[in-house]
């Protein structure tokens, strides 16, 4: 008898003691996503694109993030006609409805980011459409 009251005592204090240490853990949900993988971002500064050059995988995400005191108008090359990647002009692609334009086709404002998917092999060249002389590369593997 003394055997069974014991295990259940012990029994008891361990139960008593998981539930003392558990009861003040906070389960938190995962923390929201934007669905763009944050380590392919770009970073437009008044100084321009940096990096300069990205390396990313077919069908990744690339995002531009405006940390200038402008605005950002991020498009495939070359300037003005934005050709380079869809092999459409700018009047054709604009607004791009289908995805497939390298083309923000307007201003990101300071604070916001605009982002592509890039389904397409190759080194794509591009600059900002406000400032041309402002130029970037991604190369797609």
């Amino acid at each position: 008898m003394n055997k069974t009251i014991s295990l259940v005592l012990v029994i008891v204090i361990i139960i008593a003691g998981g539930y003392f240490l558990l009861k003040n853990k906070k389960v938190e949900a995962p923390a929201a996503t934007t669905g763009v993988e944050t380590r392919n971002t770009v970073i437009y500064t008044d100084a321009g694109y940096e990096p300069g050059t990205l390396t990313v995988k077919l069908g990744e995400t690339v995002a531009w993030k405006n940390e200038s005191s402008s605005g950002m108008w991020t498009a495939s090359g070359v300037h003005p006609s934005h050709t380079l990647y869809s092999g459409t002009s700018l009047s054709e692609h604009c607004l791009d409805v289908s995805g497939t334009a390298f083309d923000a086709c307007g201003s990101t404002q300071p604070g916001d980011s605009w982002s592509f998917t890039f389904n397409k092999t190759g080194t794509w060249k591009y600059h900002n459409h406000l400032k041309a002389s402002h130029l970037g590369t991604i190369v797609v593997e």
